[in-house]
Order: C-alpha cells, then structure tokens, then sequence
C-alpha cells in the first residue's frame, strides 16, 4: 500500500499554477478581492484586475475579454453576475465562482464544468480550482 504524499504549501508556490495569467477577479467586497489578487499573484498571474461591479468590467461584457481567467463572485450586492458568466461559458473562458450564494445545483445546473468554491475559503483552495479550469480548457484546445 502506498503512502500519498504530502505537498507542502512550498512546493505549491513553486509550481506557479497561474504563471503568466491575466486574472480577472469580479467581487464587490473589497478585502475579499484583495485576498484574491494576492493569492493570484502569490500562485504567479502576470496581472490580476480586480471589478466591483459589472459596469466596472467595460468591453469585457461584450465577450472581447482580455484576460485569460476569471474568478466570479455570483452576487455582487444587489446585483448578480449571472449574465457576465453566462458570457463567459458561452466564449469557452475559463473561470471559477467564488461565492457565497448557496444554490450549488442551480449554479451547476445553468454552467456545467464550472468550479464553484464557496465562501469562506483558503485562497490556495480557490488558486487550484482557478488552475485546473485553465487546465482543462487548455486540453481541450490541443
């Protein structure tokens, strides 16, 4: 029987799971999104933007994105991103929910694939699930 092995919080880093990403991070609690960009940044993106508010975003909306992942926050105040993300899924971009909105079936429902990693959560939690989306749309492209 084999043991697992154990990867440290080092090694991780090390890896760089986002090295080079252009990060889009759309959350409307300030210090949440600053815990993102840093993890982001930690976990090596290139550049992390980070949106309040969908009229924040700009032509992104429109589908003529400019960064290469997203991590989406599925209630933004009052407002939801549903339609941002929609836009997302439909253009292939990969990108996570990171939210609080607690309907997992409905989220998974409407946007099959898509990682949902729910608040509270450890920024190296939510760097993985960012990782693997890229990964998976990166396999699907070759």
């Amino acid at each position: 029987m084999s043991v697992p092995k154990v990867i440290s919080e080092k090694q991780i880093l090390e890896t760089l799971p986002l090295d080079g990403l252009k990060i889009l991070i759309l959350e409307d609690e300030f210090l949440i999104a600053m815990e993102v960009e840093q993890s982001c940044r930690d976990y090596g993106a290139a550049d992390v933007r980070i949106c309040r508010a969908i009229d924040e975003i700009g032509s992104e909306a429109d589908g003529s994105f400019d960064f290469d992942a997203a991590v989406v926050d599925m209630r933004l105040g009052e407002a939801t991103s549903t339609d941002f993300a929609r836009a997302l899924f439909d253009a292939g971009r990969p990108f996570v929910f990171a939210t609080g909105y607690s309907d997992a079936k409905e989220m998974a429902d409407s946007f099959p694939g898509v990682p949902v990693v729910t608040k509270p959560y450890l920024g190296s939690d939510l760097v993985e699930a960012l990782a693997d989306a890229v990964h998976r749309k990166t396999q699907m492209q070759e």
